[in-house]
């Protein structure tokens, strides 16, 4: 049940068993933030060459999406924080944001063109 959203994706998972008594523990992290864009943008790998061929595209409901997966297992203090990450993550990937260059798209979220569906984004949470 805990894995159902990551169908077909390497989830961690962390088994802690008691020898004495049997019992034993199961935790289940999340995929990678390249895995969760690599399926969102339908594509079977990131690029070989980030620098120059973008390989494919990830929305930005997508990506915030992603960073809310994500912000349990990050040092991101803020959702906009883990979108910076994820959009990070597409950088190295060549994975275009909103049909955006992401190193255009990184300096639209710095300039703060991305703030309000990411305040509205947070006000659902």
């Amino acid at each position: 049940k805990v894995t159902a959203d990551f169908k077909g994706m390497r989830v961690p998972v962390k088994i802690e068993v008691d020898p004495e008594t049997k019992a034993f523990t199961v935790e289940v992290g999340t995929p990678t933030t390249s895995a969760l864009v690599v399926k969102e943008a339908g594509v079977p790998k990131g690029s070989g060459k980030p620098n120059t061929d973008l390989v494919g595209n990830v929305s930005f409901d997508k990506v915030l999406n992603i960073a809310k997966i994500k912000i349990g297992d990050s040092y991101a203090k803020s959702i906009k924080s883990a979108v910076r990450e994820v959009v990070g993550s597409c950088v190295s990937m060549g994975i275009k944001v909103e049909n955006t260059d992401p190193r255009l798209f990184m300096k639209e979220i710095e300039s703060g063109k991305w703030d309000t569906p990411i305040s509205t984004f947070e006000a659902k949470k």
